[in-house]
């Protein structure tokens, strides 16, 4: 793949397209049989109430992972993104129903990080029920 956005095209400032994600029981049965990840309150009220938790909740990392999208689709190649970490601060509910939950995510260059690499960072906001389910969450990005 190939990255589509220049350096010279991304100041610091510069919004990246947002995006929004549905995120239903049905994708929770995908990610779990993907990563392997089969704990109960990802897919059992009965459970998940059990321990304490309102319902079910997505997996973090399926919602870290659908967030740093909005950057990957933005600069065309995946492997740009050399660095990508976030705080997951909030969970993210998802009601037994065929519309799920919504996770929004919105994104701007916040930073040169190396203008010689032509690395910037991403600065990230994911949101469910206009909370924030990330905290923290950046990227940084390598450039053409």
């Amino acid at each position: 793949m190939t990255v589509k956005i220049a350096f010279a095209d991304a100041p610091v400032g510069t919004e990246l397209p947002a995006q929004t994600f549905r995120v239903t029981r049905a994708s929770l049965v995908r990610y779990a049989g993907a990563s392997g990840d089969f704990n109960p309150i990802h897919w059992n009220d009965r459970f998940a109430t059990e321990v304490g938790l309102d319902g079910v909740i997505a997996h973090g990392m399926l919602t870290m992972a659908q967030a740093v999208r909005v950057v990957t689709d933005w600069v065309g190649d995946p492997g740009a993104v050399v660095d990508y970490g976030v705080r997951f601060i909030r969970q993210v509910q998802v009601p037994d129903d065929d519309k799920g939950a919504l996770v929004e995510v919105s994104a701007k260059v916040a930073e040169v990080v190396d203008e010689a690499a032509g690395t910037v960072r991403v600065d990230l906001v994911a949101k469910c029920n206009d909370q924030k389910v990330l905290g923290m969450a950046r990227a940084v990005v390598a450039l053409s």
